[in-house]
């Protein structure tokens, strides 16, 4: 309980001011995202802001790191468009609490910590993939649908709908030269708005994605049988919405831990983000996971603690219940200025420039990384992809390293020191380096530079053991590490070999 009182750590300085004012920008750019990502599901529109709601609050206040914001994110909802088109909502908010669940535990169990695993040119291919997403998906704003079809804008609507974009990007980038007491971002939105309501233009608003408002989100408990048969159906839905959802979240932690150069718990966020997803299926919410660009917003924006996600959950809130006639006219140009903004700042153009130093292997993975990112809009299998493909190519040049130093000593013993690790991709050039037929009745393989890291390499010991008792040749194992020495007492139905007592490896007679 002590990690939850930092909100209340009156000890810590907090900018009040920024904390509300990037709160209120948060807000903004989350409301149409939402409302975008419910209606492309085929939910009803408020399920998206419900979602944006406890999403954010749950998370800014029990999550793993101040500045971070969730909501309802497209990522987790697309995985739910097939469930909903076969069986309804009814399971989809059943299998949404149910991942959260699957996710509540993974933070209970501390396996949160895997995330460590995604190597970094993952992490460039991941940001750069989705900064592209996020500026091709503003894109769509330039559209309008005639006689059922989406149409790119033309004439007069066109001129407009860019000129009002580039005038918000123009401010994002020129208001910082002159003060930083206000988000640019806010001041844009406002600034826009101003403009066409104050000129009475014609553009696209808010109103025209879908209408906000509404009550507070009403408990539902999901109708839906308790059985076999029903958990059948939603368990693959379930932890597949929670693999995505902890992939997104956990990586977004980390390059929020990145840009503030602070540490974030990320097993705490798995908890704090499973509670969130079971609220969201028993009130009406769609779920979702933390939204990189609306961290992204926020941290430019100033915010630094907690205060912020709150105060965006709660506008949202406001503007569901009292807000919706003022919000629904707030023009989308503004908004997608902001957006485009988030993309150039998400990019990280200083990959450009390490390109050339960086190992080809990395490049590839990178590339591909975010390749999928783009093509498939699937971040959880980007990084399941690239973080597959980094460890073969480490376990190739692992492979590669191991040698073999071959010595007789004044007593004929024959020494082989091997160097590298023992694991299954380098058993074969392992097997290769020992001349069994013509070694000495007595043969040492040191492991001083080594270690057996896994049954492949136990195995690899057996056979070269088993070979040279064949020829009726005695081999014992030295300088053996602890582990592995426990690897190897552990397969000892498997194995039957020597090893020399080393004080110093702290190993004993077999």
């Amino acid at each position: 309980m002590k990690g939850y009182l930092d909100l209340f750590d009156f000890s810590q300085k907090i900018n009040y001011k920024t904390e509300i004012l990037a709160g209120l920008t948060v807000a903004m750019t989350m409301m149409p995202e939402s409302l975008s990502f419910a209606i492309l599901a085929g939910f009803p529109p408020l399920t998206g802001l419900y979602a944006a709601f406890i999403m954010g609050l749950v998370t800014s206040v029990f999550g793993g790191r101040p500045g971070l914001i969730s909501g309802g994110a497209g990522a987790t909802v697309i995985v739910l468009v097939a469930l909903m088109k076969s069986h309804g909502i009814e399971y989809v908010f059943a299998a949404i609490a149910l991942a959260g669940v699957i996710q509540m535990l993974i933070g209970i169990f501390k396996f949160g910590k895997f995330v460590r695993l995604v190597p970094q040119p993952v992490m460039y291919g991941f940001v750069n993939g989705l900064a592209v997403v996020i500026f091709m998906s503003q894109l769509e704003q330039f559209k309008t649908v005639v006689a059922g079809e989406s149409v790119w804008l033309t004439g007069t609507p066109l001129y407009m709908m860019t000129a009002l974009v580039l005038l918000t990007i123009g401010i994002i980038l020129i208001l910082p030269r002159f003060t930083k007491a206000v988000p640019p971002s806010l001041v844009a939105i406002i600034v826009v708005f101003a403009i066409v309501l104050g000129f009475g233009l014609d553009t696209k608003t808010v109103r025209d994605i879908a209408a906000v408002s509404g009550g507070f989100p009403p408990f539902h408990m999901p109708a839906v049988p308790v059985s076999l048969a029903t958990l059948e159906i939603i368990l693959p839905y379930a932890v597949i919405m929670a693999g995505v959802g902890l992939t997104e979240g956990l990586l977004t932690l980390n390059l929020v831990d990145e840009l503030t150069g602070t540490k974030g718990n990320g097993n705490r966020e798995c908890i704090a983000q499973g509670s969130a997803n079971i609220l969201n299926g028993f009130f009406f919410g769609m779920g979702g996971c933390p939204m990189i660009a609306q961290t992204l917003v926020n941290l430019s924006a100033g915010a630094r603690a907690r205060l912020s996600g709150i105060i965006a959950s709660l506008t949202i809130l406001t503007i569901i219940l009292v807000g919706a006639p003022v919000i629904e006219r707030v023009p989308m140009a503004a908004l997608t200025g902001v957006m485009i903004m988030v993309a150039v700042g998400t990019f990280e153009w200083a990959s450009f420039r390490i390109i050339n130093k960086m190992p080809k292997q990395d490049v590839l993975v990178g590339m591909l990384v975010a390749a999928i990112t783009i093509y498939l809009h699937n971040l959880a299998l980007a990084v399941l992809v690239g973080v597959i493909i980094s460890a073969l190519v480490f376990a190739w040049e692992s492979a590669k390293r191991i040698r073999a130093h071959k010595s007789t000593d004044e007593n004929g013993v024959r020494h082989y020191r091997i160097y590298g690790p023992l694991f299954f991709g380098s058993v074969a050039a392992f097997n290769e380096k020992f001349e069994v037929l013509t070694d000495p009745k007595e043969v040492i393989i040191d492991f001083s530079d080594s270690r057996v890291a896994d049954m492949s390499g136990i195995e690899a010991l057996n056979k070269i053991t088993a070979r040279y008792q064949k020829a009726g040749k005695k081999v014992l194992l030295k300088h053996l590490s602890a582990d592995c020495r426990r690897l190897l007492q552990n397969a000892d139905d498997v194995i039957d070999v020597n090893i020399i007592e080393d004080p110093t490896y702290r190993v004993a007679d077999q």
